[in-house]
Formats: C-alpha cells, sequence, structure tokens
C-alpha cells in the first residue's frame, strides 16, 4: 500500500474516532487539513476499504461515520466475495471500461455477484459474456476505484 494512501486511511479513521463525521466532505476537508489532497471518488473507495458505516452513533443521536466491526459484515457480502474468489481471475481497465476475466462459463455467476453486492459509486452498468464481465464507468476515475475494489475482493494485486 503507498505510503499516501496509509497517511490517508490514518487520518480517515483519525477523523470518525472523533466520533462527528456526518458526510464524505468532512473528511474531504479534514485530508486537505492534513496536507493531503484527495478526490471524492478516492476518498469513497477509502470509506469502503475501511469498511466505514453510518451511525446515529453521533451527539444526539445524529448519523456519522463508524468502522464497521468485523462480525456485522452482511453473510450475503461474504457469499458474492466468495463467488468472485472463485469465479474471477483478472481484472483490468481501461477508458471508462473495467474488464473482468472470469474461467469459463463463469462470468454470468461473478456478474450477477457484482450485481448484488452494494452498489458501486459511479457503475452505469454491467455486461456478462462466457467468460468475461464489462462494468461500464460514469469516469475513468470511477473505473480506476472499481478496478481496485474489485481486485481487493478477489485477492489480486495491483498491476
Amino acid at each position: 500500500m503507498p505510503i499516501m494512501k496509509n497517511k490517508r486511511h490514518e487520518l480517515i479513521l483519525q477523523a470518525v474516532a472523533r466520533g462527528d463525521v456526518a458526510t464524505q466532505e468532512q473528511l474531504l476537508e479534514y485530508l486537505r487539513g492534513n496536507g493531503v489532497d484527495a478526490t471524492q471518488a478516492t476518498v469513497s473507495r477509502d470509506m469502503k476499504e475501511l469498511r466505514l458505516r453510518k451511525s446515529a452513533a453521533g451527539r444526539g443521536g445524529k448519523a456519522v461515520y463508524e468502522v464497521t466491526p468485523p462480525w456485522e459484515e452482511d453473510p450475503g457480502v461474504r457469499k458474492y466475495r466468495a463467488i468472485l474468489a472463485g469465479a474471477v481471475e483478472g481484472v483490468d481497465g481501461a477508458g471508462h471500461i473495467v474488464c473482468v476475466r472470469c474461467g469459463a462459463g463463469m462470468a454470468q455467476s461473478a456478474c450477477a455477484a457484482i450485481d448484488a453486492l452494494p452498489p458501486f459509486e459511479g457503475l452505469v452498468g454491467s455486461l456478462a459474456g462466457e467468460d468475461t464481465v464489462f462494468l461500464l464507468c460514469r469516469t475513468e476515475e470511477y473505473m480506476q476505484a472499481i478496478q481496485e475494489e474489485l481486485r481487493n475482493y478477489v485477492g489480486q494485486p495491483d498491476n
């Protein structure tokens, strides 16, 4: 993990630990105030990687971000991660498209698992063939974020 990403994650966790972060914009401002320039898509991806969720744990019952305890991960998410880990052989991207290469006959299952996961921000739609899934993304930045997140799901290192 690059040093900058480690620093971003550390700062995000510090901000969340204060118990008053209710929006991604607040996290962006906190990061910028600490010398880290990041985009909304990057912060969104970081939040997913750090397993942040909204909770009514803030002052006065205000919804704020907190870290999801590992024992509370949705069983469906675990199931879909397992499907992806078994079906996906590689993840790549170009332009606004993520290409998910799968074992023979596995693309439909992988695509269904992707569609069933909590929605990827910036994903327009998916299309599966026999051994390939194409994911259309709104921007190249979203393509990179979705590509990285899928690689994390299947345990594939970044290129």
